[in-house]
Parts: structure tokens; sequence; C-alpha cells
């Protein structure tokens, strides 16, 4: 009886696609063999295989990944065409840029765990507000930003021009007014990339983010006469499905697909993980094709009744997803699994 041929490992394989990358990938192709960390290396083979195949890939950032300066790794994405949209939290959209002119006034706060409400309000007090370990400096980055901004906002308002906010963010970046206040490495900033790139930027629900805050009350107080002068969400998912049917349409010569990699949960990934049944069921647009790659990292627990904390597979029945889509999730800390999976990827 002949012997069945011995299977190859997958470790095995992972160690010789790893022997043409950097470091980081050898690393990660040893070590990384089992559970979240097999998952991590399996998503990040998949996000390759879609970029290899032709795909194009949107990229959702929840949470305050521009806070856990997740734009050392994205940026760097950005600029190898390794990510070709981003879907973020108005938070997300403003915070990098915080970063990029205030980081020298940030403070961390290592024992965050243990401080007290009166700790708390004395934070408050010093205008130092808080995320997990990381306190933003109200003066140097929110007030710094807002007066920038808030100039492009009456301007536009006064000449009765509207823009989506990524573009009064992209308008401040390339007038080069703030460049005297960068304190890290330009080259750190997923905005200023993304910028350079004119990459097209999704920001649902912005109105909730800081600066949609000051917004409002400048359309409160009278300063701002047109509330629409900064376009809305539905503006954005009538843009998004514009740009989902022409790319799709494109990739399909081309055999590729959009591939749907989202960080965190909420908005950012419910919102634009839409547009294909919206274009199916209220559009008719029933030969563009479903996301043809899908991953998400998330700590959100697998549960009931949570979008986030939903199996891939639940998407089908959603029609965004299909059977043979490629679907991963990784269930750990987004601050550590991106910039791995993304070293992968730009091969490092």
């Amino acid at each position: 009886m002949k012997a069945k041929k011995a299977k190859v490992k997958p470790e095995a394989v992972n160690t010789r696609l790893a022997a043409k990358k950097g470091p980081v990938s050898q690393f990660i192709a040893h070590h990384y063999r089992h559970f979240n960390a097999a998952a991590l290396i399996d998503t990040a083979k998949g996000y390759e295989d879609h970029l290899k195949a032709g795909g194009k890939m949107l990229v959702t950032l929840a949470g305050a990944m521009s806070t856990a300066e997740l734009g050392i790794s994205l940026a760097e994405m950005i600029r190898k065409d390794k990510v070709h949209a981003i879907v973020c939290t108005g938070a997300n959209l403003e915070e990098d840029i915080f970063n990029l002119v205030a980081h020298d006034y940030y403070e961390r706060v290592p024992h965050y765990r243990h401080l007290t409400a009166e700790d708390e309000q004395k934070l408050l007090d010093r205008h130092m507000n808080r995320v997990t370990d990381t306190c933003i400096p109200e003066g140097e980055a929110m007030r710094r930003i807002e007066a920038a901004v808030a100039e492009e906002w009456v301007a536009a308002d006064q000449s009765g021009q509207r823009f989506f906010p990524h573009e009064f963010m992209y308008k401040i970046l390339r007038s080069g007014k703030l460049k005297k206040y960068y304190q890290i490495d330009p080259k750190n900033s997923w905005m200023l990339a993304a910028s350079e790139k004119n990459l097209p930027i999704i920001v649902p629900g912005w109105e909730d983010a800081t600066l949609g805050n000051m917004y409002a009350g400048r359309v409160v107080t009278g300063e701002i006469k047109n509330v629409h002068t900064v376009r809305t969400g539905i503006e954005y998912m009538a843009w998004l499905a514009d740009y989902y049917t022409k790319t799709a349409k494109l990739l399909k010569n081309g055999e590729g697909s959009i591939g749907f990699f989202q960080i965190g949960g909420g908005i950012a990934g419910d919102f634009p993980i839409c547009v294909v049944p919206m274009l199916h069921q209220d559009l008719g647009r029933t030969n563009v094709p479903l996301w043809g790659y899908f991953a998400q990292i998330s700590d959100s627990t697998t549960s009931y009744g949570s979008y986030s904390g939903a199996v891939p597979n639940e998407k089908i029945t959603w029609g965004k997803l299909g059977q043979k889509t490629p679907k991963f999730i990784v269930e750990s800390d987004a601050t550590i699994v991106a910039p791995l999976i993304f070293s992968w990827v730009l091969g490092k």
C-alpha cells in the first residue's frame, strides 16, 4: 500500500514566504502558529493575495487608532499603494492631525486604571482629554486645528461652497499653514500620506467628533449660516455607491475585487459595508460584485445582537459577503495586530 504523502505544514509555508521578507515577517512566520496568532498571519497572507490578484483594499478605522499612532505603519501602507480608500470616524480623521502638531504636549498616564474621579477632574482642569493612557492637550491640539479649519468653514460658507469633512482637512494640510507646528516626522502621519495621494476618505457620523461639535457650535451662534456647508453622511454614502460601482467595473476586467479590512467595529465598519446590499437591493445593480475579501480585527467578543461581535458569515445573510469570500477575524488588540499585519504586507 502506498504511503500517503505528508502534508506541508502551514508554518513551513509561512517560513518560505517570509524568507523573501524582512525580520519582522520572519519573526511572525516562526512564532505565530496557533489561535489568534495564526489568524493574524492568515489575515495578512489573505490581504497580500487579494492585492496580488489585482484587487483594491478599503480600510476602516474605529476607536482611537490615530491617537495610538497607527499612522507610523498606515502612512507607509498608503504610500506603497496597499490601501486605496479609508473609512474612519471623525475622531480618527482629526486625531492624526492633533498628534502631528501637538505630539510633544501629549501626556501618557500608564496607571490610568487606578485614576480616581478626583484625578480625572484634575486632568480636566488642565484641559487634558484622556483616551485610555494618553491625554490630548486641548489648547495645542484641538484649538489649534479648530482655528485653522474654521477659517476654511467660514470661507466656504460665505462663498456658498460645500465640502466633505476630509476635504476641509486636506485643505489645511495642503495650505502649509500647519507646517511650523509639526512635532512628529511627517512620514508618520497617515492623513498627510492620504492628502498627498488624494486618497478617498469617508467619514460617517462626523458630527459627533470634537471638530464636529465645534462646527455645530458655529452653526448655533450663526457664524456659519448654512448648516450644510460641511457635507453629510448620506452624501458620503451616495459618493461611496458611485465609487464602488465604478471601481468594481474597472477591476472586473482585471479579475480583481474590492476588499474590506476592518479595524474595530462601530459606524466606521457598519456604514461602508452596507453599500453593497444597497447597490443590489435598493438600486438594482445586481451585476456589482460583493466585497472580495473581509477581515476584522476586534476585541469585541462574539455575542448575540452585536454587529461588531458577529462572525463574518452572518454578513452573508445581509448580502454583504458571499459564501466563497475569504473571511478572517482576529480577536485581539488592533494596536498590536494591525502594525504586524501591515509589516507582513509591506515585506518588513
